[in-house]
């Protein structure tokens, strides 16, 4: 047994070491592995089928909603970038260039894309011309490339895939109302699927994108009580349609500027759902993005008739649920430790007295817990056990997040929690972007957002004590 225990022995205790146990998981589950390019990781196969269940069913919710997906160019030409002075500034930090096509130098530097507003307003200014040629409602899926200083798979890593939305509006309110519509598809979507409940909010004008004029987000908590952004959404008004000359004639044959969003989600997501759900076991994978959402190991499968029956439960079960059979020869306790690691939700165990008996054991990745079933309810018994467990992963994330969500009232609350405690805190906030660059050096807690949701707490801001404008949401950050 020791033996097969080994593989999950390699993995750091996420209480003892928090950073380590997760890049434990995502090396030992063979979700990722390290390149010869610094900060770029090989999404191996097992990361990325999850990513491919990510990505379909949210281009299904895209889709349903209206979007249809193009593909531009990586390259963007300098004074393309250049033309919109807050967005250049924003990312040039981060930026990579070509410099060199072939053997020659290039007359004008590109830039490797960092996000695609740029090369969407050229798009746009040769398609848009009047009003019945809006909205345009455009997503990519697609890779981008941002020059990160400290990487980590999946969470922050040089080159990293994502989908980017951008739309064209008539008016200030329908690209208001398209904004909000995309960030509420995320959050969904990151309940829904991902089992992880999420804060949605506004960005304070120090935190959000640049370029825009009002950044919308979803925040999660992980289990070490850090914040992730899981998601966000820009309305840009019409900054770049000025910055770009993108106009459109109106129903009164007036020139007007176009109204613009974007709003992403990236590979970063599977980091969240290794953070949030997973234990000193491996990961625990929601049923919704487990690419094998039931494991049958045969138990003595040497024996005759094992390895048939755990094929002919397969074949029935393959209608409903995505299906394997284990049938190396590692033993049954590696194989267990194994399905563990990799966060299988279910494991049937079936060997020849359960065969004689007619029944299975069947065993839950979240919980541990072991049932007995019968053959003949195994078709019944496992699509409902999964939609329980995709259920409970979620109440026990939301538990976990509300239980370490705190209330600080004044500025010695607020300096005892963020060192005692983790999680976020509630706080009132004057509005001020200087007040809050002191809170961020002093404690190392950001502002999440100012959630759509408000509670007044107080009257006065928890660090100045000017009157307060609005509660937010603060927390230490990946």
């Amino acid at each position: 047994m020791a033996k097969d225990k080994k593989m999950v022995e390699a993995i750091t205790s996420m209480e003892e070491d928090f950073a380590q146990w997760y890049t434990d998981v995502v090396i030992k589950a063979e979700l990722t592995d390290y390149t010869s390019v610094k900060g770029c990781m090989v999404i191996k196969p097992a990361g990325y089928a999850i990513w491919e269940l990510i990505q379909r069913q949210l281009d299904d919710r895209f889709k349903a909603a209206g979007v249809e997906n193009v593909y531009l160019p990586m390259f963007i030409p300098e004074s393309l970038l250049q033309k919109e002075k807050d967005h250049v500034e924003g990312f040039a930090p981060e930026v990579a260039w070509v410099t060199q096509g072939g053997l020659s130098p290039l007359q004008e530097k590109l830039c490797v894309r960092p996000t695609s507003e740029t090369l969407f307003c050229d798009f746009y200014k040769k398609e848009i011309e009047s009003y019945r040629d809006l909205p345009k409602v455009y997503n990519q899926w697609c890779s981008v490339v941002r020059w990160e200083k400290e990487t980590r798979p999946f969470l922050r890593s040089r080159e990293f895939l994502w989908q980017e939305g951008h739309t064209a509006h008539a008016t200030y309110e329908e690209a208001e109302a398209r904004t909000i519509q995309m960030l509420n598809i995320y959050a969904d979507f990151c309940e829904e699927v991902l089992a992880i409940p999420v804060i949605r909010g506004q960005k304070t004008d120090k935190e959000k994108f640049a370029g825009a004029e009002a950044t919308y987000t979803i925040e999660a908590l992980m289990h070490d009580g850090k914040a992730l952004q899981s998601g966000t959404s820009h309305n840009f008004g019409n900054g770049f349609a000025k910055a770009f000359g993108i106009q459109y004639t109106d129903k009164d044959n007036q020139l007007q500027y176009i109204y613009q969003t974007s709003w992403g989600m990236t590979t970063r997501l599977i980091g969240a759902i290794i953070m949030v759900h997973g234990d000193d076991s491996g990961l625990v994978l929601p049923p919704k993005v487990a690419p094998t959402q039931v494991m049958i190991v045969p138990i003595m499968q040497q024996k005759e008739g094992v390895l048939e029956k755990a094929e002919e439960l397969r074949s029935k079960l393959a209608e409903k649920v995505r299906i394997k059979v284990d049938t190396s020869e590692k033993s049954p306790g590696f194989k267990f430790a194994e399905q563990e690691m990799r966060g299988i939700p279910v494991r049937i165990e079936v060997g020849p007295r359960d065969i004689e008996n007619n029944q299975a054991i069947v065993v839950r990745r979240d919980t541990g817990e072991k049932t007995t079933v019968s053959l003949d309810e195994l078709e019944t018994v496992i699509p409902a056990l999964l939609e329980t467990i995709q259920s409970d992963m979620f109440e026990k994330a939301k538990k976990h997040r509300d239980e370490n969500t705190h209330v600080a009232e004044n500025w010695d609350e607020f300096k005892n929690i963020i060192e005692t405690k983790q999680g976020f805190i509630k706080a009132m906030w004057c509005g001020e972007e200087a007040c809050e660059t002191q809170i961020k050096d002093e404690t190392g807690a950001t502002t999440r957002c100012m959630p759509f949701v408000q509670e007044q707490l107080g009257r006065v801001c928890v660090h100045c004590g000017k009157p307060a404008k609005a509660m937010l949401y603060f927390g230490r950050a990946y």
